[in-house]
Formats: C-alpha cells, sequence, structure tokens
C-alpha cells in the first residue's frame, strides 16, 4: 500500500532558506553553493522520503531567484563516455539541455555551462560547439595540476589560475552538475581563486540531502545513500573533525572526510584567513532531517530502496554497466539489514504469474514465459505475463487500468484488428522479430482505440494513477517497455534475466 506521507516540505523549505540566507551573511554577500545530489526530479529522495516533492530544490530557488544565479558542469569524460541519467534514461549532456530548459519555466537564471577536466575530448568540443550556437556561455576548465597535495600549486596561476573566469553579481552562486564527479568543488573553489584576485571576498558552504548528518549512523536512510552510491564505493562514517571539534556525532562520508584536510587548506590559502568551518558536516547546509514526521516511516521506505538498489546493480551487472564489487557491497546492505529481494511485495506476484503463465501452452515466447506485478496506491497488486500479443509489461498495465475502471477482466481493451495491424506494420514493413506489443505501443494503440470505444477512454484515464506506484518484472524490459514505465512514473526493478538468448533484438 502506499505510504503515508512522512516529510514536512514546508518546515524544510521554511528553514533551507533560512539557513542559505544565513551562510550569504556570514560571508559578506557572496557564497557558492555547491548542489550535492539532484537540483531536479530527486526521485530517489522521494522514494527514501515518502511525501518528499521531487522539486523541492527548485522551489528553494525561487524563493532565493533575486539573490541567485545558476553554474552547471559537467566533466568531460562523461560526455565522451556518453554516461547516463538512469532515472530517465539519458546522457549527461541532454541532461544539461534539459536542466537549463527547466531552471528558465522556473525563471531562476542560468550563467553558464562549465566544462571540467577539458582536454579537448571531441565530444566535448561538439557539446561546447552546440551550447555557444544556441547562445549559453560555455567555460573550460581543466584537470588542476598539484591536486590534491600541493596546494601552493593549486592555487596559482598555473593551477586554479588556467580556467575560464565566469563573472557573477549574485551574492548566490548556486553550482550543480548531472551527476557525481561533474566538478562541481573544484568549480566553486576556482571561482573563489579568480574573485579574489579581484578584490572580490567569497565563501563556500555544499548543499547536501544525504546522508543526513543528525540521523544515527546505520539508520536505513543513510544506508539507502550507501546503496545509491556504491558505485563510488562511498561509506557513511561518524566525522572525526565534528566530533572532535563539538563532542557530538554527526553522520558524513568518506570522500568528505578524506578531503577535509586539504580542502581546509584550500580555502585558508585563497582568502589568506583561517578557514571558518571546523568539520565537513559543518560545510553543509542540510536541514531535511529537522522535517520527517514519522522515522518509523522513512525506515520502512529505506528499506525498500535497498532492495531496489539491489536488484537495480544485478541488472547493471548482466549487461556490463557495473562491477562485481559493486554488487557485493549493495549485497552486504541487504544482509546488514536482513533484507531479500522477496520483501519487496511486487516480486513474489510477478515470478508467480510467470511461473503459472509456463503451464499454458497458449502463452510465452517461443516457449519463455515472463511475469509483471503492478502494486497501486491502494495496495492491490495486479499481476500478468506476456502473451502472444502483449509483452508481460503491456498485460500487467491493461490488467491495472480496468481494475482501476471497474472494467470485468475478460472484455479486451484492444481489439485484434488494431493488434493484427500494429504486428504486421512492425514485422512485414518494418522488418521486426517481436510479434506481441511493448507497453510503449500498447499506449498508442490503446490511445487510438479511445477514439471510437467509450470503454477504452475511461481506462485510460487511470494511467495517471499509475505514477509513484511499484512494479516487478522478471526479465530486462525492452525498450519500449522501459520507456513506457518511466513515462508513467512507475518504479521499476526487474530480474537480471534477458527477454530472449540472441545478443541483438528489434
Amino acid at each position: 500500500m502506499t505510504q503515508k506521507a512522512i516529510f514536512d516540505n514546508e518546515r524544510y523549505l521554511r528553514e533551507q532558506a533560512e539557513e542559505i540566507r544565513q551562510r550569504i551573511r556570514q560571508f559578506g554577500d557572496k557564497l557558492y553553493l555547491e548542489f550535492g545530489g539532484k537540483l531536479m526530479f530527486d526521485y530517489h529522495a522521494a522514494r527514501v522520503l515518502p511525501g518528499y516533492d521531487p522539486n523541492i530544490k527548485i522551489r528553494l530557488l525561487q524563493e532565493l531567484k533575486d539573490q541567485a544565479e545558476v553554474l552547471i558542469c559537467i566533466h568531460a569524460g562523461d560526455i565522451e563516455r556518453k554516461k547516463l541519467r538512469a532515472d530517465f534514461g539519458i546522457t549527461y549532456e541532454t541532461d544539461i539541455l534539459k536542466i537549463i530548459d527547466d531552471l528558465k519555466k522556473w525563471e531562476v537564471r542560468v550563467r553558464g555551462v562549465i566544462i571540467t577536466r577539458f582536454e579537448k575530448q571531441p565530444a566535448a568540443v561538439i557539446f561546447k560547439n552546440k551550447l555557444e550556437r544556441r547562445g549559453i556561455d560555455v567555460f573550460i576548465h581543466y584537470f588542476t595540476k598539484g591536486y590534491p597535495t600541493d596546494v601552493d600549486l593549486i592555487v596559482s596561476e598555473e593551477g586554479y589560475g588556467v580556467n575560464d573566469y565566469v563573472p557573477t553579481d549574485a551574492p548566490l552562486v548556486i553550482v550543480t552538475g548531472p551527476g557525481p564527479g561533474s566538478g562541481k568543488m573544484a568549480t566553486c573553489l576556482s571561482q573563489m581563486y579568480h574573485d579574489n584576485r579581484r578584490g572580490i571576498k567569497a565563501g563556500y558552504a555544499k548543499f547536501e540531502t544525504f546522508p543526513v548528518w543528525n540521523l544515527p549512523l546505520k539508520h536505513p536512510v543513510n544506508a539507502a545513500y550507501e546503496a545509491a552510491t556504491a558505485d563510488l564505493a562511498d561509506i557513511n562514517m561518524i566525522d572525526p573533525f565534528h566530533l572532535e571539534a563539538y563532542g557530538t556525532q554527526a553522520v558524513n562520508y568518506n570522500r568528505d572526510v578524506d578531503i577535509f584536510p586539504v580542502l581546509r587548506r584550500i580555502l585558508e590559502k585563497i582568502s589568506g584567513d583561517t578557514c571558518c568551518y571546523r568539520s565537513p558536516t559543518e560545510m553543509g547546509v542540510n536541514r531535511v532531517g529537522f522535517a520527517i514526521t514519522d522515522d518509523e516511516g522513512a525506515k520502512a521506505a529505506a528499506k525498500q530502496e535497498l532492495i531496489r538498489r539491489y536488484l537495480r546493480y544485478q541488472c547493471e551487472y548482466v549487461l556490463g554497466l557495473t562491477d562485481k564489487k559493486t554488487l557485493q557491497r549493495a549485497d552486504l546492505l541487504m544482509k546488514e539489514y536482513n533484507l531479500t529481494v522477496e520483501d519487496r511485495p511486487v516480486v513474489g506476484p510477478a515470478r508467480e504469474a510467470a511461473r503459472v503463465a509456463e503451464q499454458d501452452p497458449r502463452l510465452g515466447n517461443e516457449g519463455v514465459c515472463f511475469g509483471a506485478a503492478i502494486q497501486l496506491k491502494d495496495g492491490t497488486i495486479i499481476a500478468g505475463s506476456n502473451s502472444p500479443r502483449m509483452h508481460g509489461a503491456s498485460s500487467v498495465i491493461t490488467r491495472a487500468l480496468k481494475h482501476l475502471a471497474g472494467i470485468p477482466a475478460k472484455i479486451h481493451l484492444l481489439p485484434q484488428n488494431i493488434c493484427d495491424t500494429v504486428t504486421d506494420l512492425k514485422t512485414t514493413i518494418l522488418g521486426g522479430k517481436s510479434m506481441s506489443l511493448d507497453l510503449q505501443e500498447t499506449l498508442i494503440a490503446l490511445a487510438i482505440s479511445a477514439i471510437s470505444n467509450h470503454t477504452v477512454e475511461l481506462a485510460m484515464e487511470g494511467l495517471k494513477e499509475f505514477r509513484g506506484c511499484e512494479m516487478h518484472m522478471t526479465h530486462l524490459p525492452s525498450p519500449g517497455d522501459e520507456e513506457g514505465i518511466r513515462r508513467l512514473g512507475v518504479n521499476l526493478t526487474t530480474d537480471p534475466v534477458f527477454m530472449s538468448n540472441d545478443l541483438y533484438t528489434m
């Protein structure tokens, strides 16, 4: 059943905005604020903290928009590797374009894009040209000489000095990027170096959501962060600097703790003053822990996220997208919290649907049967399997639509002639192998049928009810299934099983 909201967005918005304003005042009205995590559409936070608005950070920026402008960083290597943002299925450079468009719609000013660790990678050069020819200012940063040990070289004309300077006039400069390793912190420090040479005094702070510093180290919400960054080998830990300075425990993660002594020295070298921060936790601006209204609800939601991440890493491993160590880290977290994949409510029904389908000679694709199950907001679980007409994802979504609309299960939403027409297009005309309809094809066919069929029109109204629902499939999705599920806003997990033994499918 859909969990009740356990997060107070308004309190978080109020306290986080005030905390940021206080930091701006602390540094003489010029603050570079590094945004960790997703600036927009933070679905990880929304899953772990039910009720959390995925766009709460943008709402925050809207409150501060008269004081703020945004710099967007992207690592040149990520452009070259075509790195993907998994929740949208788009590359990082495409995500940059989306971020710029979205920020414009929210009336938040974008100052420019910074390509970091630039080495004239061909794909990065093309991306730079594309942006500039669309009127977007692009700035180039290079690998910082001497980093991380030689502070004198880092803070010099040969270090930060070789980077392009971005002139900014707002007291708050948000520095963000599409993912970890985008060069956000280095951009903040480089800007501070150039500002200082121009007589502008500026400060640095970090906007974090996870790990939550004032929750226990082993709290499942913090464990969910470890799972989300298992590929980076992030480990939560008690901040030793904070403990020594203030005698209180605060949770941080290894990369921030490890780099803090160097970062403090760099800040002191740039400003010529003693660093005001005594711990990496103190650098952070994070009030998220104070807005959690139901700790037990947060624990339950976070444990479900641990399972989702483990299943995702299993799939990424068989696809060659991650390594064995990442999968092992996720597996250790599952064991630490005594979880199994069957603790995810939709896993069992999906696997049972596949088992039942194997007993029916009319179902399956070349003798292979797959199951799928979705949990609706009222807690109802609907299961289905593939057939000669439909993929498993299509079957379960159409069944769920009938359930939501109160349409008897025996009524077919798609007439045979429409299915046959789409199948003929796919196979005879376009040369595809698969005859059954994937989810995207099914949704289009339903939309066409709804023109002349009131029952289908009624069923289609239920599509908006799927956002935030949980779904599991016993196989890796086809591109059409994956895109359709993503557009519906469903939280999908799958077993690491290919739909076919063929290496290439169409």
